[in-house]
């Protein structure tokens, strides 16, 4: 079973590196997979903007974006140093963490995390960023699936550096910044949404992504058309979750 949905993962991971890819979606897709194939509770992904300052792009639960903007606004922790040296780090347990990382590692606690795992997301010498996995128990992941989530993390980084034999820094620096300026989009829809529907934010987001699959679309679109009241919001609650086979997204 393992084997199949690491395949599957791969498969989900490669068939959206296509030459227009939502880089939105595609994080949130990648901590989603983390999740159901790796022994993790929640992961994070942080990536530096074309100013060189880290953001928080994806994450798989609120409880785990909310700490990753903790360690931003705070500059200190795992993932931070994880990005800054191009190295895994491992933290076992955040009773061991409090000397390095105090704070980081009382809020992390306090978010019901025993342990986090922070792999650089980086091809050759160029460091993109940092997948962190948050484990509710304490204890190390074994190195067969810390080779598989690193492989994961390759993966992605080669997907937001594609086409980069021509102009790798440019491209990156688009991408990026458009995945940033979707994600205000992303977040304004969240609470539109929830507001008008009276239902909590997870619930909201995970609307907002089932109809955008549901009609072959861009996340940040169906943000931005909420938004602008061009959908109905009542329809956004009828669809239901699809794979789309192919993605034509609206020009």
């Amino acid at each position: 079973m393992f084997l199949e949905n690491l395949a599957e993962t791969f498969v989900e991971l490669a068939d959206t590196l296509v030459a227009d890819f939502d880089p939105v979606e595609f994080m949130h897709l990648l901590a989603d997979r983390c999740v159901a194939t790796l022994e993790v509770d929640a992961a994070g992904i942080l990536l530096v903007d074309h100013h060189g300052e880290l953001q928080v792009v994806g994450a798989s639960s609120d409880r785990a974006r909310l700490i990753e903007l903790f360690e931003l606004q705070h500059r200190q922790g795992p993932c931070m140093e994880c990005y800054l040296t191009g190295e895994p780090v491992t933290v076992a347990g955040f009773t061991e963490a409090p000397q390095r990382w105090p704070e980081f590692s009382a809020v992390a606690k306090d978010a019901g995390f025993g342990a986090l795992h922070a792999l650089p997301m980086r091809l050759r010498e160029q460091t993109v960023g940092a997948l962190n996995l948050f484990s509710v128990e304490e204890g190390a992941l074994s190195e067969p699936t810390l080779r598989v989530a690193q492989a994961m993390a390759d993966v992605a980084t080669i997907g937001l550096l594609q086409a980069q034999v021509i102009s790798h820094r440019e491209l990156l620096a688009g991408q990026l910044q458009r995945a940033l300026q979707s994600r205000v989009l992303i977040e304004q829809a969240k609470g539109v949404l929830a507001e008008r529907l009276q239902i909590d934010i997870s619930t909201a987001f995970e609307t907002l992504r089932r109809y955008a699959r549901s009609h072959n679309d861009y996340l940040s679109t169906v943000a931005a058309d909420v938004i602008a009241g061009t959908i109905d919001v009542a329809a956004l609650t009828a669809v239901t979750e699809a794979r789309p086979a192919t993605r034509h997204p609206r020009p």
